[in-house]
């Protein structure tokens, strides 16, 4: 199984993260293929942002994605989801909606830790677009960092986010909680055993899940808002994306 695994964000080091929690936590057999997009911001944090970041999303995914069993997209707003999952004839699965139906798996009340208060209310739009946003119990933004310092200090960071799991269960009775974001790759593996909840980070949760989805083999749909894209006229794209709206293309013609 070949799993394609895109981060928009043009952060090369997020990546790196990623694509090695994703190779912990893969099945054996379960090659990963990690992409970082080609442009936009280094980390999205604002609605313009994200709204290149679809772009770029749709870009990589035309060039990467063929001969891929799968795709998991690796950023915190599940950029371009149903985009992607409309133009691509593969599973397409967004690590935030992956943590989130595992959580509800996992507990009742759903607390979800996030990196920025202005990034809060984004990170909300998407809970609800997925339809859960009635089973989260509480959110923690941690404004006193940012992802960087994930790396660059990791120990106070980490030390914030134990904070806030405790407010989370403590004050909102929440069961299980998410580390919303990729740069949250492979932190609950190392804060479990000091937490008295199931710790997801979206990463691990939708690498199984795509897993999964290849595995049932169902096809993708034929009718309704995900079928196929029908051929449409676009211009100035890259060539790989045109290929996408064009998958036709007409023949040249006779000299």
């Amino acid at each position: 199984m070949r799993l394609l695994v895109v981060n928009p964000n043009t952060s090369d080091s997020v990546t790196q993260r990623v694509a090695a929690q994703a190779g912990r936590v893969a099945r054996p057999g379960t090659e990963i293929i990690a992409v970082t997009g080609s442009f936009g911001a280094r980390v999205i944090t604002t609605r313009s942002e994200q709204a290149v970041a679809e772009h770029a999303t749709l870009d990589a995914l035309a060039q990467h994605a063929d001969g891929c069993d799968a795709v998991v997209l690796a950023v915190s707003f599940d950029t371009a989801l149903r985009a992607a999952r409309e133009m691509l004839p593969i599973p397409v699965v967004g690590i935030t909606e992956a943590a989130l139906l595992t959580a509800c798996m996992l507990g009742t009340r759903i607390g979800v830790v996030v990196f920025g208060r202005r990034m809060l209310p984004m990170y909300q739009e998407v809970a609800q677009l997925h339809g859960l946003g009635a089973r989260i119990g509480g959110w923690r933004a941690l404004t006193d960092t940012s992802p960087y310092n994930l790396g660059a200090d990791q120990n106070a960071v980490e030390e914030s986010i134990i904070g806030a799991v405790a407010d989370l269960v403590d004050l909102d009775q929440c069961e299980a909680v998410v580390l919303a974001g990729a740069v949250m790759a492979g932190v609950p593996e190392r804060l479990q055993a000091r937490v008295t909840v199931p710790l997801l980070d979206g990463v691990a949760c939708a690498v199984a899940q795509a897993e999964l989805l290849v595995r049932l083999g169902r096809p993708k749909a034929t009718s309704g808002s995900l079928a196929a894209l029908p051929r449409r006229d676009v211009v100035a794209l890259s060539a790989a994306l045109q290929a996408r709206f064009d998958p036709q293309p007409s023949l040249p013609p006779p000299p």
